[in-house]
């Protein structure tokens, strides 16, 4: 590297010598390991006359120097592109592609423009910090803050450390800055400089994409999500971006299925929990990722592929589309409906294609000590009523559709609400209620949630004026679903889903050190003057 540092990396090459197109991975989850079949794939490229590069990020494994997050992905993607540029079996042509954190390393290294990188197939990459990881609507994302950190503090794969902890006890421990010790792995550098840069500072904006930046990235892109995938949220931010602004707009390919996040890379399930799919939903990734690099590296002149090709859950069919999100998909408004009692799933929580006029707001007691938590080992596709009992949940409910609604594209809930804590948090959640009952979740992250000192931006905080009505914004990304005739539509909110976030504790302290923690009463509106609902694009009827 440019300051000297070595980095390790496998290589697998054809077995005529000659100079080939050469593809790379970059991973912090070490090379050696058969994380999602990699080697295999490498040795898959080779006997296709590609170069294949395996590299330990900084800091892991094999290769010298500190881990850095992605701080130092730019730079170090781009001195190794340069440098396998450079080498006699090369015909200076690179592609990236990998998976999550090897996702986003590929934006990285591109947004540094390196001469010779050709192309890149980026699957569910991260990509907004506090929408996403290690933030998400600015709630601090306790589990991954833990567990995930802790698998990358070291040099080898440190997961396994964590068997016969009881994690219980350590999620429950306060401060949070103190939490890595509770846990036994003190001194974790990244959770601490996290946690201590809880606004989008400097420090953030460092691996941060602008429209200028996107302005300046003249490279083709296969970007692969789906909409069980954690990283949705950054891999359509890139997607969008690039559709918007870059010069290689028409060189942008998307694929989404019915897959969480390593499925993503491996083509998926048909099925996920009580969601099922037909048989074609299980996709050649290999195939399309090879088809693409023999396209944008080898020059075969055609890649028979859609602008956007997209898996509709429900009604389980793909669409080829022209763009995404649907040119043909139209915003619509579901509104909040009670008469003040839309608490648990025996409440009267409505939706309704019609606004409310005069209605009485509905209420709820959060209690820090008592958070909205999942069932231990909770996926996708669950059955969610037993959290519907809870008298902090408020439940939103239509009546029986008629026709098929088709959604495709991003989801958004608009509350008009209240607390008379100093900060506190809201959730929500946008589920397919079957017609026997069973309610399953949608959406790339199990639920969606605002921190209130948030809801100008992250840029600053601003505690809230006790029982003072405000507007908030859940962003509750993509789905590609089709709610079928007889089937109802339910929102749910909340302010709480641990341990995946850190339950609010109420008082307005600074998160990192506060010990302290009191019940919000919280009230959400849905009257003519102050409106609650959730915005859905909605495709034409067929």
């Amino acid at each position: 590297m440019r300051d000297g540092v070595q980095l390790a990396a496998d290589m697998w090459l054809p077995k005529e010598p000659g100079r080939y197109p050469a593809i790379l991975v970059r991973t912090p989850y070490l090379k050696t390991l058969p994380l999602l079949g990699t080697t295999q794939l490498a040795q898959t490229y080779a006997s296709h006359g590609y170069v294949t590069v395996i590299q330990d990020t900084r800091g892991r494994g094999d290769s010298d120097g500190e881990f850095g997050f992605f701080f130092q992905e730019g730079h170090d993607g781009y001195d190794t592109i340069e440098w396998m540029a450079a080498q006699p079996w090369s015909n200076a042509k690179v592609g990236m592609m990998g998976v999550s954190y090897l996702g986003t390393v590929q934006w990285l290294a591109a947004r540094e423009h390196p001469p010779h990188l050709t192309c890149i197939a980026p699957t569910a990459p991260a990509g907004r910090y506090f929408d996403e990881i290690p933030y998400t609507g600015g709630a601090w994302g306790m589990w991954w803050g833990i567990n995930w950190l802790n698998s990358v503090q070291g040099r080898i794969v440190q997961s396994a450390n964590s068997l016969g902890i009881d994690m219980k006890e350590v999620y429950e421990h306060r401060p949070l800055a103190t939490m890595d010790e509770a846990f036994g792995r003190p001194n974790m550098r990244f959770y601490h400089e996290f946690l201590e840069h809880d606004t989008l500072d400097a420090y953030w904006k460092r691996i941060m994409f602008s429209t200028e930046d996107f302005e300046k990235l003249d490279i083709p892109s296969l970007t692969v999500t789906g909409w069980f995938d954690g990283d949705q949220p950054g891999a359509l931010f890139y997607w969008r971006n690039m559709r918007a602004h870059s010069p290689a707009r028409d060189k942008q390919y998307l694929l989404i299925g019915p897959w969480n996040h390593n499925q993503t890379f491996l083509g998926g399930a048909a099925k996920q929990g009580d969601f099922e799919f037909s048989a074609d939903s299980v996709y050649d990734i290999k195939a399309l990722r090879l088809a693409f690099f023999d396209h944008f590296l080898k020059g075969i002149p055609t890649f028979d592929f859609p602008r956007a090709k997209i898996y509709v859950m429900g009604s389980n069919k793909w669409r080829d589309e022209q763009e995404y999100t649907p040119a043909a998909a139209q915003t619509r408004s579901l509104y909040f409906h009670s008469q003040g009692k839309a608490n648990t799933l025996g409440g009267d929580g409505l939706l309704s294609w019609d606004a409310p006029k005069d209605e009485p707001p509905d209420h709820y007691t959060y209690v820090p000590e008592n958070p909205v938590s999942p069932a231990e080992g909770e996926d996708y596709g669950a059955d969610q009523r037993y959290m519907e009992r809870r008298e902090d949940v408020l439940v939103y409910t239509s009546d029986k559709l008629k026709d098929p609604v088709e959604v495709i594209g991003e989801v958004l809930v608009h509350l008009s609400a209240a607390s008379d804590a100093r900060d506190t948090d809201f959730t929500a959640r946008i589920l397919d209620v079957y017609p026997d009952g069973k309610a399953l979740v949608l959406g790339p992250q199990m639920v969606g949630i605002i921190r209130a000192r948030y809801r100008k931006g992250y840029d600053h905080t601003e505690l809230l004026t006790p029982n003072k009505s405000e507007q908030y914004q859940i962003d509750l990304n993509d789905i590609g679903y089709t709610f079928l005739a007889g089937h109802q539509i339910r929102v749910e909110i909340s302010s709480s889903y641990s341990p995946t976030f850190s339950p609010n504790s109420n008082t307005g302290n600074p998160v990192a050190t506060d010990t302290e923690s009191r019940p919000a009463k919280q009230t959400i509106f849905h009257d003519g003057a102050r409106l609650s609902y959730i915005s859905l694009p909605v495709m034409p009827s067929p």
